[in-house]
């Protein structure tokens, strides 16, 4: 079985009880359209930021976005 997953075989699972996702539903699955903005920071925060290798701009989205729900 482990080896069957794997190699991604699942022809031998069933399907069928499992209901169809309905349009609804899948749209809450979908993220928020991203908005492209240009900010000016700090070096410093620039460098702290890219040490940690690529996507610094989704790290800056997430460091903002939990500032913003504590707030709430």
């Amino acid at each position: 079985m482990a080896r069957r997953q794997r190699a991604g075989d699942d022809s031998r699972i069933d399907f069928t009880d499992i209901p169809e996702l309905t349009d609804a539903q899948l749209k809450q699955f979908r993220r928020a359209p991203k908005v492209l903005v240009a900010a000016r920071i700090d070096r410093e925060v620039f460098d702290w930021l890219r040490k940690y290798g690529d996507g610094y701009s989704t790290r800056i989205n997430s460091i903002l976005k939990a500032v913003m729900e504590r707030g709430r």
